[in-house]
């Protein structure tokens, strides 16, 4: 089969809605039963409940014997849940910059500041300039192509045992005894798991607060950050240079992730992104971190109203 029509072939059923923020300045609530170690948020008195398919279970992908198939079934599955987290960053994002523009902070959106840090490992005067400068560096998303080519990458197209029977797609661990699954191959004295999550979309939400509070990921939030600041697209093969410390394969692991992103078109859904971004108008944010069914957010399916791209 021949590059571009691999490339249509997997692209067909998997564009998806992408986000951006801008337009919802939500209330803050205190939740002190949210987990900060799984990357749920801090709750927000409107930000929408999570939809019931963020709970589904992982699907057997063992049973597709074309590869291609395999494939688009994996991004298919993946890829709107990707968009739900990335959702739900952005109206965090879009309220920590409503508290910033404020000339005095109330004792919730001081608790709400007070438990990103906590979660984003951010330590710093509570509502200082510094504060907000280090979470908004922080809370932010990560392209699709990078987290669709590291789930296939260390999930094995979803079949590997840590994601059967631990929804994990990124080889996260865990270091409390039962947290998780333990290594065939752990090494004598080690006491690490790989850890369990309720669904699949929970290992992507932990995976994206991993990348952002980690300091092994220090250069790929610099990188990141500089795009901001510039005003450029974020992509997945820019940010895969921060992922060195990801494998002990080290430069070898990334040029294995940019390979991947290359070969399975990825750099698609972050073009996607950016367009969809530039054209949501208001409210349509809401309405996309808790669209009731995850076809929703595959391609032309969305009930969101978007200007016509422009250019």
């Amino acid at each position: 089969m021949s590059a571009g029509k691999r490339a249509v072939m997997l692209m067909v059923p998997l564009i998806a809605f992408a986000i951006g923020g801008g337009f919802y300045t939500p209330e803050a609530s205190v939740d002190q039963n949210y987990s900060e170690n799984s990357g749920s948020e801090p709750a927000l008195s409107s930000l929408p409940s999570l939809p019931h398919w963020a709970n589904d279970d992982l699907p057997d992908f063992s049973k597709y014997r074309d590869t291609t198939e395999k494939k688009a079934a994996f991004f298919s599955f993946l890829y709107p849940r990707i968009v739900l987290a990335n959702s739900r960053i952005l109206i965090e994002r879009d309220y920590l910059d409503n508290l910033a523009g404020k000339e005095t902070l109330t004792s919730k959106e001081y608790n709400w500041l007070a438990q990103q840090s906590e979660r984003l490992r951010v330590d710093a005067e509570p509502g200082s300039d510094e504060q907000f400068a280090l979470l908004r560096k922080r809370l932010d998303v990560i392209p699709p192509s990078l987290i669709l080519a590291q789930a296939a990458n260390e999930s094995a197209w979803g079949t590997s045992r840590f994601a059967t029977k631990g929804n994990n797609l990124f080889g996260q661990w865990c270091f409390s005894q039962g947290c998780g699954l333990v290594p065939l191959s752990r090494a004598d004295g080690a006491n690490h798991e790989v850890a369990k999550f309720s669904s699949p979309y929970r290992s992507v939400r932990a995976y994206i607060q991993n990348l952002n509070r980690h300091p092994t990921y220090q250069l790929l939030r610099d990188v990141r950050l500089k795009d901001r600041r510039k005003n450029a697209p974020l992509s997945g093969l820019e940010l895969a240079e921060g992922l060195l410390g990801y494998s002990e394969r080290g430069e070898e692991y990334i040029e294995e992730i940019r390979a991947m992103i290359h070969y399975n078109n990825l750099e698609f859904y972050d073009d996607d992104f950016r367009t969809v971004v530039r054209n949501l108008e208001p409210g349509s944010l809401e309405q996309l971190a808790s669209t009731e069914t995850e076809t929703g957010l595959l391609p032309r399916q969305s009930s969101l109203n978007t200007n016509p791209a422009e250019g």
